[in-house]
């Protein structure tokens, strides 16, 4: 009996130590993949690592995000099927989003190729309506996902000190910008093509599909500033030499040119670019004298006396579009604050700020569009300018939901109110650490397999190593 209750005994435990490891080997699903409009993450403050308790779940999503954003890299802009006009997959492409074809005059007795269609019949503009054909080619999908792994990897390696994530950060960079088979040549001549017979060129409006190069520089900060061995000199000297080709383009070409003059959300965000990529490579002043222009020019007239953006209310889509706009103005202001340049009071010609803005934006109705652009812009507004009466955090519980204190920006969004919903824990659970000490939030961290307990999409979870689980049970 003694025997078979032993054997019995080793089964049970073989059993549970393969079901539970393969539970609690990895914290439970967090929120999915999003990319904000923009942002700018101040390096100092993350490496402080003088995290609130309550950006617990905002850690774990951070790294989480970074391992997703992981799996998805390297990204290239040679990884297209179709050739720019140049010639050279080395050069940057993508089609106009909005451009659609109307071949009704074309006089085609048989059905034409795709090719056909795209140098041969004329392309009208349709305000807000995505031609889903642009996305055969994505350069501009893959630097939005590229900045994304950047920025995410950079944090979760501040959070954790784990090497894998600075070590994708290299890789990440390496690939779109230096690696001789793969590297971007420093312009946008073909982005946001227009097409048909007399198109084949980049438009202004392209300048924003790198709008997000504000997030990769934070990412690249928090490296250079945190001193990562995996971010060495050479690789920092090599994306500097790039960027400076980059900024040439960007305030010579034409059609860079025509995008800084845009009166609407285009300008604000070549202004994003630009003054980010100067931080980058160590011209401060450079980037200051950047964003006085766009707070004494295309800033005085984007808001008006009720805190409306008239120039992108008129557009089809207007709560994307101010919620959008928004966020490259709150951009600006944070890499102005980085540089000691503060722009936060700063008034337009109607006596209005960045959170006039968003006091009016909140009081509109999202109807069917996407209500979640506006979110980061509450809570950024809420922590620069303070929410006394707590208007901004109970918008956020009645419009986010109860989850709100899991999105990634809560993190360098501080301080917020987390609305009471984060519950008191001992650590973020945040992915695959190889070091133990203490985490950003001041507290004790752990290895994969370490005891972790956190609340999850409003769920407490509580993972212990295997064994020590087993043992409890079988004990």
């Amino acid at each position: 009996m003694r025997s078979h209750a032993s054997g019995t005994r080793a089964a049970l435990k073989a059993v549970f130590s393969a079901s539970l490891g393969v539970l609690f080997l990895r914290p439970l699903p967090v929120r999915s993949l999003t990319s904000y409009a923009n942002d700018f993450v101040d390096p100092t403050t993350i490496l402080a690592r003088d995290f609130s308790n309550i950006t617990a779940e905002a850690q774990t999503t951070i790294v989480q995000w970074a391992q997703d954003y992981a799996e998805k890299g390297p990204w290239t802009v040679t990884n297209k099927s179709v050739t720019p006009p140049s010639g050279d997959k080395h050069d940057y492409m993508s089609w106009a989003p909005y451009s659609w074809p109307d071949c009704s005059s074309v006089g085609n007795t048989t059905e034409l190729s795709p090719e056909e269609v795209w140098t041969t019949c004329p392309y009208v503009t349709k305000d807000g309506q995505f031609n889903p054909d642009g996305r055969l080619i994505n350069d501009v999908g893959a630097f939005q996902d590229f900045s994304d792994a950047v920025l995410y990897n950079a944090l979760a390696w501040a959070i954790k000190g784990n090497a894998a994530y600075s070590s994708n950060v290299a890789k990440f960079v390496k690939a779109w910008f230096i690696d001789a088979d793969t590297a971007m040549n420093p312009n946008l001549n073909y982005a946001q093509m227009k097409r048909g017979p007399d198109g084949q060129v980049g438009q202004h409006t392209g300048v924003l599909d790198l709008k997000c190069m504000s997030k990769l520089v934070s990412g690249v900060l928090i490296l250079r500033e945190g001193k990562a061995s995996e971010w060495t000199s050479e690789l920092d000297s090599q994306l500097t030499n790039w960027t400076t080709s980059y900024i040439n383009w960007l305030t010579t070409a034409q059609i860079a040119l025509e995008e800084e003059a845009a009166d609407n959300n285009h300008g604000t965000f070549y202004y994003n670019q630009l003054a980010a990529l100067q931080v980058l490579v160590g011209d401060k002043d450079g980037a200051k004298q950047t964003l006085e222009k766009y707070f004494t020019t295309q800033y005085k007239w984007q808001i008006a006396a009720n805190g409306d953006q008239p120039l992108e209310t008129a557009r089809t889509r207007p709560y994307h579009y101010r919620a959008y706009n928004l966020a490259a103005m709150i951009t600006n202001a944070k890499i102005g604050d980085y540089i000691g340049y503060n722009a936060w009071n700063f008034t337009t010609s109607n006596g209005t700020t960045i959170q006039s803005a968003l006091d009016y934006a909140i009081t509109q109705s999202a109807g069917k569009e996407t209500a979640s652009e506006l979110w980061p812009n509450v809570v950024a507004v809420g922590a620069i300018y303070g929410d006394t009466d707590g208007k901004y955090a109970k918008w956020m519980l009645s419009n986010a939901g109860r989850d709100y204190p899991e999105d990634p920006q809560f993190l360098w969004n501080q301080p917020f109110s987390d609305s009471g919903l984060v519950k008191a824990s001992n650590t973020a659970s945040a992915g695959n650490s190889a070091t133990s000490g203490t985490s950003g939030s001041g507290t004790k961290s752990s290895h994969d397999n370490g005891a972790v307990a956190g609340l999850v999409s409003g769920r407490w979870s509580v993972v212990m190593p295997a064994g020590l689980v087993v043992a409890a049970v079988l004990a």
